[in-house]
């Protein structure tokens, strides 16, 4: 076993025993869930707010990257299926 493995494995033991003590008490741990609940309300509704910023902005956001990416996946599949017909042709 390498010293990375090592390192790893003490680390995810070191973040296991944390975790177990942060949910030990169930009053602290609701509270845990309840703030990450709404750090994620928070990430939602400053993700949307960007995007509504970028688009009055007309600049791109990383959504409109993504769905292009995913166009042009498409169309790649449709081209390659396109020139498979030709080729058979």
């Amino acid at each position: 076993m390498g010293i990375a493995s090592k390192l790893k494995e003490r680390a995810l033991g070191f973040g296991q025993r944390a975790m177990e003590r942060l949910f030990a008490d169930e009053k602290r741990a609701q509270r845990v869930v309840d703030v990450m609940g709404k750090a994620q309300q928070a990430k939602k509704s400053l993700d949307s707010t960007q995007r509504v910023v970028m688009h009055q902005l007309n600049f791109a956001t990383r959504q409109d990257f993504k769905d292009l990416g995913r166009q042009l996946s498409g169309l790649k599949k449709r081209l390659r299926s396109l020139d498979a017909k030709l080729t058979a042709l």
